[in-house]
């Protein structure tokens, strides 16, 4: 039900200052082996409360101020709030409620695509978001297999579907209820359901709004969130909360703009945004100028080249570089970004646990790299209990009763974690072990390279070719980038490179290096 009707409110974290920053602490509550220094964790998790208490707050503190501006239409706190308890009004009157999945699927950008989101939550539902531009076959396997008692169309249409689980209508929802379900791509094709609780999500809310700005004026109705992923990727939940919590203003980009990338910048400067989360990719295509409004700037979901996030640095804006998983909440680490070397992914947030093991499950000392795992407030769960026992099951060497084995490598250093790359997620070129990553970044250090991204491509003889993406500005020089490459890089990881108009992206704003052309023009 809508906030005025009576639910909401909860006590805001945002503004402790005490707590303004990640930090580590030795994980003493626990049996472990003796290597304390390789287990972190964050401070202790605010009081738990639902993300409809989230929003509650800035509803009833800030009921005028801006809540969303598409740049067609706008609606306020008020009127957010009061289209969603319509929406959630019609699922109750179709029996679906607490405890029930309904899908989402409404076009990109738009005001009724948040509403419909917060409709659904206001109904104690799950929602299960699917881009309104993915193939229908993806939405039909989505929704199937999460069981949708209905799906949320454009115009807030509401189409329910007979025979799913129609939840308890007309209550709120608890900690412990689901407050998304959300689809990741699996490595056998085959996409996996994460679902997301309220106690998980409004923790990773409360914890970043102790993170960031903690020294200075904390994100309020005054500040412009730019909302430029999908909602059907996990990172659109950092970018509507850091504005529903905050009383600010979330400001979708254009699909359009955000598939072009570079036409991005312009845009942030004529919607004068201060708050952006977005992958490095995408920001290491728009011109330096115009972050000029942004005063905080969250990095995450791949690898940020330490050229790059020297690059960003201004007077007044505070960057960020955060990892996590979609099975640990979106965040689970983060990093404040100075400019120097090494970019590291942090330390956890407060609430999340962390900890670096070797192939026994052995924590590893200082220094030394192996697979981070994840335990704390922050856990999901896949919605296929097989999945679910696979990757979330106990580690005794650490005496945890559940953890998430992210199958990335980190480096284990107190002073913040170094991300080394995926245990599986390396090619194999000549018989080295190659990661591409390794090449994005030494690709975006050429002068003149305003983007870039490495492949593997076979030719018709079935040899492999390492290919480098460019795309580039005038100063672009083909000799100048091939010497220093050679220059800085052993042979064998030398790609040949190609210059491109532009880089295709995912929906979620990552390089979709799948697109990227084959075979090259001769």
């Amino acid at each position: 039900m809508p906030v005025s009707a009576g639910v909401g409110g909860g006590r805001g974290v945002g503004g402790e200052a005490a707590a303004g920053r990640v930090r580590q602490t030795l994980l003493v509550t626990r049996p472990v082996h003796p290597v304390p220094a390789s287990l972190l964790a964050g401070d202790r998790a605010a009081a738990p409360r639902t993300l409809v208490d989230v929003i509650g707050r800035s509803v009833q503190e800030t009921p005028d101020a801006l809540a969303v501006d598409s740049g067609v239409r706008t609606l306020t706190y008020a009127e957010l709030d009061a289209v969603a308890g319509q929406l959630a009004a019609r699922l109750a009157e179709h029996g679906i409620g607490r405890g029930a999945r309904v899908g989402v699927r409404v076009r990109s950008g738009t005001t009724d695509l948040y509403a419909a989101i917060l409709g659904v939550l206001y109904a104690g539902a799950a929602y299960v978001p699917v881009d309104a531009d993915d193939p229908d076959e993806r939405a039909r396997v989505v929704f199937a297999e999460s069981q949708v008692a209905a799906v949320v169309g454009n115009d807030l249409a509401l189409s329910p579907r007979p025979g799913a689980p129609t939840g308890t209508p007309g209550e709120g929802p608890t900690v412990d209820d689901d407050a998304w379900v959300i689809f990741t791509s699996g490595s056998t094709g085959t996409p996996k359901g994460v679902a997301v609780s309220h106690r998980s999500a409004a923790a990773f809310v409360d914890a970043e709004s102790r993170l960031f700005l903690a020294d200075g004026e904390p994100i309020g109705p005054g500040d412009r969130v730019m909302a430029g992923l999908s909602v059907a990727f996990d990172a659109s939940c950092e970018e509507m909360w850091l504005a529903w919590a905050h009383s600010a203003c979330l400001v979708p980009a254009p699909r359009s703009l955000v598939r072009a990338g570079v036409d991005v910048g312009p845009w942030l400067v004529a919607n004068d945004i201060t708050v952006v989360s977005t992958v490095p990719t995408l920001v290491a295509l728009w011109p330096p100028a115009s972050l000029e409004h942004v005063r905080l700037l969250i990095l995450g979901g791949e690898a940020c080249p330490p050229e790059l996030a020297a690059r960003l640095q201004a007077p007044g804006r505070e960057v960020w570089n955060t990892y996590g998983p979609t099975e640990a909440t979106v965040v689970a680490c983060a990093a404040v970004l100075d400019g120097t070397d090494p970019v590291r992914i942090g330390l956890p947030l407060d609430g999340w646990d962390l900890a670096v093991v070797d192939e026994h499950g052995r924590p590893v000392p200082e220094g030394s790299s192996g697979q981070l795992i994840i335990g704390g407030v922050g856990l999901a769960r896949y919605l296929d209990p097989a999945k679910d026992a696979e990757m979330y099951a106990p580690m005794p060497t650490l005496g945890w009763d559940r953890a998430y084995r992210s199958g990335d490598v980190v480096v284990n250093d107190p002073a913040g974690l170094l991300f080394a790359g995926r245990a599986d997620d390396q090619i194999k070129l000549g018989g080295r072990r190659i990661e591409l990553g390794e090449i994005d970044g030494q690709l975006l250090r050429l002068p003149g390279v305003a983007g870039a991204a490495a492949a593997v491509r076979r030719t018709a003889s079935g040899n492999q070719l390492l290919v480098g993406y460019l795309a580039v500005d005038a100063t672009y020089d083909a000799d100048t980038a091939l010497t220093l490459l050679r220059e800085r890089m052993p042979a064998a990881l030398v790609p040949r490179l190609a210059v491109v108009e532009d880089l295709p992206t995912r929906t979620s704003g990552k390089i979709d290096r799948d697109a990227l052309p084959w075979p090259l023009p001769s």
